[in-house]
Protein backbone atom coordinates (compact mmCIF):
# COMPACT_ATOMS: atom_id res chain seq x y z
CA UNK A 1 0.00 0.00 0.00
CA UNK A 2 2.87 2.19 0.76
CA UNK A 3 4.92 1.79 -2.17
CA UNK A 4 1.19 2.52 -4.32
CA UNK A 5 0.94 5.62 -2.50
CA UNK A 6 4.27 6.31 -3.24
CA UNK A 7 3.56 5.41 -7.08
CA UNK A 8 0.94 8.32 -6.98
CA UNK A 9 2.63 11.44 -5.07
CA UNK A 10 5.53 10.75 -8.24
CA UNK A 11 2.85 10.77 -10.53
CA UNK A 12 0.96 13.69 -9.14
CA UNK A 13 4.50 15.43 -8.62
CA UNK A 14 5.49 14.99 -12.11
CA UNK A 15 2.09 16.19 -13.64
CA UNK A 16 2.37 19.44 -11.72
CA UNK A 17 5.98 20.10 -12.99
CA UNK A 18 4.53 20.22 -16.01
CA UNK A 19 0.39 21.59 -15.19
CA UNK A 20 1.76 24.90 -16.31
CA UNK A 21 3.25 24.22 -19.99
CA UNK A 22 0.76 22.39 -22.56
CA UNK A 23 1.73 18.96 -23.66
CA UNK A 24 2.99 20.26 -26.73
CA UNK A 25 5.69 22.39 -25.60
CA UNK A 26 6.27 19.79 -23.08
CA UNK A 27 7.29 17.18 -26.09
CA UNK A 28 9.55 19.69 -27.84
CA UNK A 29 11.68 20.28 -24.97
CA UNK A 30 12.20 17.07 -23.94
CA UNK A 31 12.61 15.99 -28.01
CA UNK A 32 15.55 18.76 -27.92
CA UNK A 33 16.76 17.46 -24.67
CA UNK A 34 16.66 13.74 -26.15
CA UNK A 35 18.75 14.23 -29.57
CA UNK A 36 21.10 17.08 -28.24
CA UNK A 37 22.03 14.40 -25.85
CA UNK A 38 20.99 16.31 -22.57
CA UNK A 39 22.78 14.37 -20.49
CA UNK A 40 25.76 15.39 -21.28
CA UNK A 41 24.84 19.23 -21.44
CA UNK A 42 27.02 21.61 -19.60
CA UNK A 43 23.80 22.16 -17.04
CA UNK A 44 21.70 19.77 -17.77
CA UNK A 45 17.58 19.53 -16.88
CA UNK A 46 16.20 17.52 -13.97
CA UNK A 47 13.29 16.98 -16.18
CA UNK A 48 11.27 15.68 -12.68
CA UNK A 49 11.19 19.74 -12.06
CA UNK A 50 9.09 22.21 -12.97
CA UNK A 51 9.91 23.64 -16.54
CA UNK A 52 10.56 27.11 -15.74
CA UNK A 53 13.60 25.92 -13.21
CA UNK A 54 14.92 24.14 -16.08
CA UNK A 55 18.36 25.82 -17.23
CA UNK A 56 18.15 28.36 -19.93
CA UNK A 57 14.27 28.12 -20.48
CA UNK A 58 12.04 31.50 -19.71
CA UNK A 59 8.69 30.14 -19.24
CA UNK A 60 5.63 33.91 -19.25
CA UNK A 61 2.25 33.12 -18.69
CA UNK A 62 2.15 29.04 -19.15
CA UNK A 63 4.16 29.65 -22.52
CA UNK A 64 7.58 28.82 -23.34
CA UNK A 65 9.69 32.22 -24.85
CA UNK A 66 13.00 32.05 -24.53
CA UNK A 67 15.63 29.23 -24.69
CA UNK A 68 18.91 30.27 -23.91
CA UNK A 69 21.88 27.38 -24.00
CA UNK A 70 25.05 28.83 -25.50
CA UNK A 71 28.54 26.65 -24.52
CA UNK A 72 25.98 24.18 -23.31
CA UNK A 73 27.31 20.98 -25.35
CA UNK A 74 24.36 20.10 -26.90
CA UNK A 75 25.40 17.21 -29.95
CA UNK A 76 23.22 15.72 -32.57
CA UNK A 77 20.02 17.89 -34.82
CA UNK A 78 17.59 20.16 -34.20
CA UNK A 79 14.46 18.18 -33.74
CA UNK A 80 11.58 19.13 -35.83
CA UNK A 81 9.39 19.73 -32.53
CA UNK A 82 10.75 22.35 -32.12
CA UNK A 83 8.22 24.24 -33.93
CA UNK A 84 5.92 24.06 -31.40
CA UNK A 85 7.23 26.15 -28.78
CA UNK A 86 5.18 29.12 -30.88
CA UNK A 87 5.40 31.31 -28.14
CA UNK A 88 9.69 31.44 -28.45
CA UNK A 89 10.76 35.07 -29.23
CA UNK A 90 14.38 33.95 -28.24
CA UNK A 91 16.23 31.05 -29.21
CA UNK A 92 19.98 31.10 -28.80
CA UNK A 93 21.66 27.57 -29.42
CA UNK A 94 25.23 29.43 -30.59
CA UNK A 95 28.38 27.77 -29.63
CA UNK A 96 27.32 24.35 -29.25
CA UNK A 97 28.14 21.09 -31.48
CA UNK A 98 24.38 20.49 -33.61
CA UNK A 99 24.43 19.34 -36.69
CA UNK A 100 22.15 18.60 -39.58
CA UNK A 101 20.26 20.56 -41.37
CA UNK A 102 18.46 24.03 -40.10
CA UNK A 103 14.98 22.46 -39.58
CA UNK A 104 12.27 24.05 -41.85
CA UNK A 105 9.95 23.74 -38.90
CA UNK A 106 11.62 27.02 -37.06
CA UNK A 107 9.16 28.79 -39.67
CA UNK A 108 6.44 28.26 -37.73
CA UNK A 109 7.84 30.39 -34.49
CA UNK A 110 5.89 33.38 -36.03
CA UNK A 111 6.85 35.22 -32.49
CA UNK A 112 10.89 34.37 -32.88
CA UNK A 113 12.46 37.68 -32.65
CA UNK A 114 16.18 36.20 -31.92
CA UNK A 115 17.38 33.24 -34.31
CA UNK A 116 20.80 32.28 -33.19
CA UNK A 117 22.27 28.78 -34.16
CA UNK A 118 26.05 30.31 -34.80
CA UNK A 119 29.34 28.54 -34.10
CA UNK A 120 27.49 25.00 -34.78
CA UNK A 121 28.15 22.11 -37.61
CA UNK A 122 24.85 23.12 -39.62
CA UNK A 123 24.89 21.81 -43.34
CA UNK A 124 22.80 22.20 -46.09
CA UNK A 125 21.11 25.39 -47.44
CA UNK A 126 19.74 28.11 -45.32
CA UNK A 127 15.82 27.08 -45.03
CA UNK A 128 13.78 29.75 -47.38
CA UNK A 129 10.93 29.04 -45.18
CA UNK A 130 13.03 31.75 -42.76
CA UNK A 131 11.23 34.66 -44.37
CA UNK A 132 8.32 33.46 -42.93
CA UNK A 133 9.46 34.74 -39.21
CA UNK A 134 8.44 38.29 -40.52
CA UNK A 135 9.01 39.46 -36.48
CA UNK A 136 12.44 38.35 -36.61
CA UNK A 137 15.19 40.84 -35.62
CA UNK A 138 18.66 39.63 -35.05
CA UNK A 139 19.60 35.92 -37.51
CA UNK A 140 23.02 34.57 -37.01
CA UNK A 141 24.06 31.73 -38.75
CA UNK A 142 27.64 32.19 -38.73
CA UNK A 143 30.37 29.90 -38.33
CA UNK A 144 28.69 26.61 -39.66
CA UNK A 145 28.89 24.83 -42.31
CA UNK A 146 26.05 26.20 -44.97
CA UNK A 147 25.79 26.30 -48.30
CA UNK A 148 23.81 27.95 -51.24
CA UNK A 149 22.38 31.06 -52.49
CA UNK A 150 21.34 33.90 -49.59
CA UNK A 151 17.66 32.81 -49.93
CA UNK A 152 15.42 35.70 -51.34
CA UNK A 153 12.68 34.75 -48.63
CA UNK A 154 15.42 36.76 -46.23
CA UNK A 155 14.53 39.66 -47.83
CA UNK A 156 10.88 40.23 -46.86
CA UNK A 157 12.11 39.87 -42.89
CA UNK A 158 11.61 43.83 -43.05
CA UNK A 159 12.39 44.60 -39.21
CA UNK A 160 15.57 42.53 -39.32
CA UNK A 161 18.65 44.98 -37.58
CA UNK A 162 21.25 41.94 -37.74
CA UNK A 163 21.93 39.17 -40.60
CA UNK A 164 25.66 37.37 -39.86
CA UNK A 165 25.80 34.66 -42.01
CA UNK A 166 29.45 34.92 -42.63
CA UNK A 167 32.22 32.18 -41.82
CA UNK A 168 30.34 29.50 -44.00
CA UNK A 169 30.32 28.25 -47.38
CA UNK A 170 27.93 30.47 -49.31
CA UNK A 171 27.95 31.23 -53.12
CA UNK A 172 25.86 33.65 -55.37
CA UNK A 173 25.26 37.57 -54.87
CA UNK A 174 23.78 39.53 -52.32
CA UNK A 175 20.28 39.85 -53.55
CA UNK A 176 19.71 43.17 -54.94
CA UNK A 177 16.24 43.07 -52.91
CA UNK A 178 18.12 43.76 -49.85
CA UNK A 179 17.19 47.50 -50.14
CA UNK A 180 14.08 46.32 -48.30
CA UNK A 181 15.74 45.64 -45.32
CA UNK A 182 15.71 49.53 -44.01
CA UNK A 183 16.37 48.61 -40.44
CA UNK A 184 19.21 46.56 -40.77
CA UNK A 185 22.36 47.87 -39.35
CA UNK A 186 24.58 45.29 -38.90
CA UNK A 187 25.23 42.71 -42.43
CA UNK A 188 28.00 40.11 -42.63
CA UNK A 189 28.62 37.67 -45.25
CA UNK A 190 32.80 37.60 -44.89
CA UNK A 191 34.56 34.58 -45.31
CA UNK A 192 32.16 32.44 -47.73
CA UNK A 193 32.59 31.71 -51.22
CA UNK A 194 29.98 34.76 -52.76
CA UNK A 195 30.66 36.53 -56.02
CA UNK A 196 29.23 39.27 -58.08
CA UNK A 197 29.54 42.62 -57.86
CA UNK A 198 28.68 44.98 -54.39
CA UNK A 199 25.12 46.01 -55.15
CA UNK A 200 24.39 49.61 -55.36
CA UNK A 201 20.86 49.68 -53.74
CA UNK A 202 22.87 48.73 -49.97
CA UNK A 203 23.48 52.70 -50.40
CA UNK A 204 19.75 53.05 -49.19
CA UNK A 205 20.33 50.85 -45.91
CA UNK A 206 20.70 53.89 -43.85
CA UNK A 207 20.54 52.58 -40.26
CA UNK A 208 23.70 50.51 -41.46
CA UNK A 209 26.43 50.16 -38.82
CA UNK A 210 28.74 47.21 -39.77
CA UNK A 211 29.61 45.68 -43.31
CA UNK A 212 31.66 43.00 -43.57
CA UNK A 213 32.32 41.57 -47.05
CA UNK A 214 35.60 40.35 -46.69
CA UNK A 215 37.31 36.93 -48.04
CA UNK A 216 34.81 36.59 -50.83
CA UNK A 217 34.94 36.48 -54.84
CA UNK A 218 33.36 40.49 -55.27
CA UNK A 219 34.25 41.92 -57.98
CA UNK A 220 34.03 45.82 -59.19
CA UNK A 221 34.25 48.83 -56.71
CA UNK A 222 32.65 49.77 -53.81
CA UNK A 223 29.72 51.77 -54.71
CA UNK A 224 30.38 55.56 -54.66
CA UNK A 225 26.82 55.76 -52.77
CA UNK A 226 28.04 54.37 -49.46
CA UNK A 227 29.42 57.66 -48.73
CA UNK A 228 25.59 58.49 -47.71
CA UNK A 229 25.71 55.38 -45.13
CA UNK A 230 26.61 57.93 -42.51
CA UNK A 231 26.05 55.40 -39.59
CA UNK A 232 28.12 52.62 -40.36
CA UNK A 233 31.68 52.55 -38.48
CA UNK A 234 33.37 49.02 -39.52
CA UNK A 235 33.15 48.17 -43.05
CA UNK A 236 35.29 45.15 -44.64
CA UNK A 237 36.02 44.63 -47.97
CA UNK A 238 39.53 43.08 -48.34
CA UNK A 239 40.30 39.70 -49.76
CA UNK A 240 37.95 39.99 -53.32
CA UNK A 241 38.57 40.37 -56.55
CA UNK A 242 37.50 44.01 -56.43
CA UNK A 243 39.18 46.62 -59.13
CA UNK A 244 40.99 48.01 -56.35
CA UNK A 245 42.18 47.77 -52.49
CA UNK A 246 39.80 49.48 -50.39
CA UNK A 247 40.95 50.39 -46.31
CA UNK A 248 38.65 48.37 -43.63
CA UNK A 249 37.17 50.96 -41.33
CA UNK A 250 36.44 50.14 -37.84
CA UNK A 251 35.55 53.30 -35.06
CA UNK A 252 34.14 56.74 -35.67
CA UNK A 253 35.86 57.22 -38.90
CA UNK A 254 34.34 59.78 -41.80
CA UNK A 255 31.89 57.75 -44.45
CA UNK A 256 34.70 59.41 -47.11
CA UNK A 257 37.79 56.95 -45.48
CA UNK A 258 36.02 54.17 -46.93
CA UNK A 259 36.17 54.77 -50.21
CA UNK A 260 40.16 55.43 -50.23
CA UNK A 261 42.24 53.84 -52.13
CA UNK A 262 45.17 51.49 -49.78
CA UNK A 263 47.97 49.20 -50.47
CA UNK A 264 47.36 48.28 -46.86
CA UNK A 265 44.22 47.01 -46.01
CA UNK A 266 43.81 45.58 -42.51
CA UNK A 267 42.18 42.05 -42.31
CA UNK A 268 39.69 40.34 -39.45
CA UNK A 269 39.61 36.83 -38.66
CA UNK A 270 36.32 36.41 -36.90
CA UNK A 271 32.97 37.33 -37.56
CA UNK A 272 31.80 41.16 -35.57
CA UNK A 273 29.35 40.60 -32.96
Amino acid sequence: MKNLKYTILTFLFSVAAFANVSNSEKQALLALYNTTNGTEWNSTWDTNTPIDTWYGVKVENDKVVEINLPFNNLNGPLPSEIGNLTSLTKLNLGFNGLTGKVPTALSKLQNLEVLELFMNKFEGEIPAELGKLKNLKSLKLYSNKLVGNIPLSLMELTNLEELLIGSNYLTGNIPREIQALKKLKKFSVMDNKMDGEIPVEMAQLTELEELLLSSNEFTGDVPIEFINLTKINTIMVSDNKLNKEYLSVSGKNPPSLMLMESNATATMDIEKE
